[in-house]
């Protein structure tokens, strides 16, 4: 009987800090808002819409409200008209950057690679 013959089947999948990670940046345009944040910090509402390309304004609202909701975004509103709305990452959500720029390097050097 091998060592960790049945260790999948006293696990949990959905217990692990890579579930959680990946429920924090699930869905199409998560991570492309947290890049774009990381890049560009501070980014206006249109400003991202505009590079995000096909997105509508009730998807990208609902995502920076998750994103936000997760401690990953912050939303700062100036008392001003018209009304000026800025995105930027909060500290949790940096942290996050240092994971996600991993994955940026990895697709830089396999990019060109032929399968």
């Amino acid at each position: 009987m091998g060592l960790n013959e049945n260790a999948i089947e006293d696990s949990v999948f959905e217990g692990t800090g890579y579930s959680y990670t990946m429920s924090l940046i699930r869905g199409k345009h998560k991570m492309v808002i947290l890049y774009c944040l990381m890049e560009f910090q501070p980014v206006r509402f249109n400003e991202m819409r505009r590079y995000l390309g096909k997105i509508s304004d009730k998807t990208l609202s609902v995502n920076l409200k998750e994103l936000e909701a997760d401690g990953l975004v912050e939303r700062r509103e100036y008392p001003q008209i018209p009304p000026k709305v800025e995105y930027r990452l909060t500290e949790r959500g940096d942290s996050l950057m240092e994971v996600l720029d991993q994955l940026c390097t990895w697709g830089e050097r396999h990019k060109s690679d032929e399968i």
